[in-house]
């Protein structure tokens, strides 16, 4: 395989994590993910707690991903998460370590995860694992068409993903900052998008327009300082607004 080629003549490790360092926000995190995803030439990112055995969806346990919201959805409708050989090596060892689609199709003795995963460019990849000040555990993942990392790369990517655990942490930590007053009808959208149904089914739900259900989840997606839906519903549950 062909070593992948950054985006940048020379990546400049130590200015990022400067940056890094300074970052308020977890939505400034995720753009700084984008950042450092391109650069390395691959397509997403994710970062997680590591799910303990009883935890079924991988969704509940994101704490910021660019992954394509359908990708994740039939990632966790598949239970992918219970026999995910990359999840078993990051169980068994704070390693950072390379994968691909085909050797997990070959570990897992089926094809869904691959044919899944290469449907959306992100056949290879690599998982470092991180742990927060706590000690709890998490790891931060990059993946695309091509992302065979060099020694060097290996060593850059675990780095910056130290550092990346370390602030959202820390901005996690520090948000309690109270949440700006949610509206009966958002706490409602969230609840029903925490029991997996879509904007059309929640609009029939609530008597509203698609069109309205968007607004609402954007408002208190807004509202709660995350990223997307899903990062809303996961706050949500975690700070008590939604059960």
């Amino acid at each position: 395989m062909d070593t992948v080629t950054t985006s940048e003549p020379q990546i400049c490790v130590e200015s990022w994590v400067k940056e890094i360092i300074s970052l308020g926000t977890q939505f400034d995190v995720f753009r700084m993910m984008r950042r450092v995803t391109e650069a390395y030439g691959c397509r997403s990112f994710i970062v997680s707690e590591l799910p303990s055995r009883t935890v079924l969806e991988l969704s509940g346990k994101t704490i910021i991903t660019n992954w394509p919201s359908e990708l994740l959805s039939l990632f966790d409708q598949a239970s992918m998460l219970q026999n995910s050989p990359n999840l078993q090596r990051m169980r068994q060892s704070t390693r950072p370590f390379r994968y691909s689609a085909v050797e997990v199709a070959r570990e897992r003795g089926d094809t869904v995860a691959k044919e899944l995963f290469e449907r959306f460019g992100m056949g290879e990849g690599a998982f470092f694992p991180a742990h927060d000040p706590l000690g709890n555990r998490g790891a931060v993942g990059f993946s695309g068409e091509k992302a065979d990392f060099s020694h060097q790369q290996m060593m850059e990517l675990s780095y910056i993903s130290i550092h990346i655990y370390q602030r959202l942490a820390e901005i996690r930590a520090i948000d309690v900052r109270p949440v700006e007053t949610l509206s009966e009808r958002e706490i409602d959208c969230l609840n029903w998008t925490a029991a997996g149904k879509t904007s059309a089914e929640i609009a029939d739900i609530l008597n509203l327009s698609e069109h309205t259900v968007n607004h609402y989840l954007n408002r208190a997606t807004k509202k709660l300082n995350t990223v997307n839906r899903t990062q809303a519903v996961a706050k949500s549950l975690r700070i008590g607004l939604i059960k």
